[in-house]
């Protein structure tokens, strides 16, 4: 490989899939396209495990804390510009109630809950595709056990 040439990497995020009574916790954010809902989801920082990272951002972006029960997917997105490849690992898991007094993350409107038929009605506002086969996935019952993933520290 020439030494000029980029080494090729993905993005590598997490989310958190939460459903409460029939809804799940999204976030509606700032981006470079307009508002845009997600779920609560973000990029693996150096020295966290997967868990770790989803543990911290649905906290920095919903001020809930979450405790991941299981994956429901691993997903590869290349987005249509050709630009960056997301690897998104996707947990799901409860949230308690909201911490009071937390500041939500940069760039983050709020934290509401949406059905899946209201997610279904506003596809065109969802950050990537990914943000709607998630629900699909969870509420197909596809739970994989935190186990699979082994995280070693140096």
């Amino acid at each position: 490989m020439p030494a000029m040439e980029r080494t090729w990497k993905p993005n590598v995020t997490v989310a958190a899939v939460v459903e409460r009574e029939g809804r799940f916790l999204m976030v509606e954010e700032e981006t470079s396209e307009g508002l845009r809902l997600n779920q609560p989801a973000g990029h693996l920082e150096p020295g966290e495990s997967l868990v770790e990272a989803s543990i911290r951002e649905t906290l920095e972006e919903t001020a809930h804390a979450f405790l991941p029960e299981s994956l429901v997917g691993i997903y590869q997105w290349p987005r249509p510009s050709g630009d960056i490849t997301y690897l998104r690992f996707a947990f799901g898991g409860t949230v308690g109630e909201v911490l009071a007094g937390r500041t939500l993350d940069s760039g983050i409107v709020r934290a509401l809950w949406l059905s899946e038929a209201e997610l279904q009605a506003c596809a065109e506002r969802h950050r990537s595709p990914l943000v709607l086969q998630c629900v699909r996935d969870y509420l197909d019952g596809r739970r994989y056990p935190l186990e699979l993933m082994r995280h070693y520290d140096a």
